[in-house]
């Protein structure tokens, strides 16, 4: 069962916003804990397990494939300025909630509650600038290589992007990537590592 929680490090109590601390993967807008996998997070100043989180498989693989592809085309065909509205909401909110962000990424990862409060900012950051580039991804005009042709340049959204991010940096890493994608109109997977899953899932809570 996913109720692992460490008595002598028990994160809930410590939350403002207990559901912030997510076991399961983001799937298509909703919780999925199909996975009888499970990896156990340990704090590592004690090696005492917070949490236990579901470990997707290859069905949950291909449904977060597939609800990304879905998303797509709405997401694309967002205006840049909406995309932009919505990455700046979720910088917002992980400053509205850089305690709790914080808290959860020293119980997880070791860094300093003051260097987690600071990651917090630097990675809301990530999606602040990436959201205002949205609206500066223009396209440009070449000069041609003959006097009978009109070169242009147009930017379209790649489709669905993969990121796999590492433990030192379990905020910071996923907006420096997933706002770059979202920005230019791509949708997003996010494999987090196995050490730091409990920052990623909070995030997307968010």
């Amino acid at each position: 069962m996913l109720d692992n929680v460490n008595a002598q490090f028990d994160i809930h109590r410590e939350l403002h916003r207990g559901d912030l601390l997510r076991q399961t993967s983001y799937i298509g807008g909703q919780w999925h804990a199909q996975s009888a996998r499970i990896c156990t997070v340990n704090n590592p100043a004690t090696m005492e397990p917070i949490s236990d989180v579901a470990i997707v498989g290859g069905e949950e693989c291909q449904m977060a494939i597939d609800a990304a592809q879905h998303a797509l085309p709405a997401w694309k065909g967002l205006l840049a300025g909406e995309r932009r509205e919505i990455l700046e909401r979720w910088a917002s909110l992980m400053s509205v909630h850089k305690e709790d962000l914080a808290r959860i990424m020293t119980a997880e990862q070791g860094k300093p509650l003051d260097e987690a409060r600071g990651e917090i900012d630097y990675a809301a950051g990530f999606l602040k600038w990436f959201g205002a580039e949205a609206e500066r991804l223009t396209g440009d005009v070449l000069v041609p290589h003959k006097p009978d042709r009109r070169m242009l340049v147009l930017r379209e959204p790649l489709g669905v992007v993969a990121a796999i991010t590492p433990w030192n940096f379990p905020s910071a890493m996923i907006t420096r990537k997933a706002g770059a994608a979202l920005a230019a109109g791509c949708t997003m997977i996010v494999r987090p590592a196995l050490e730091t899953p409990l920052s990623a899932l909070a995030l997307a809570a968010l």
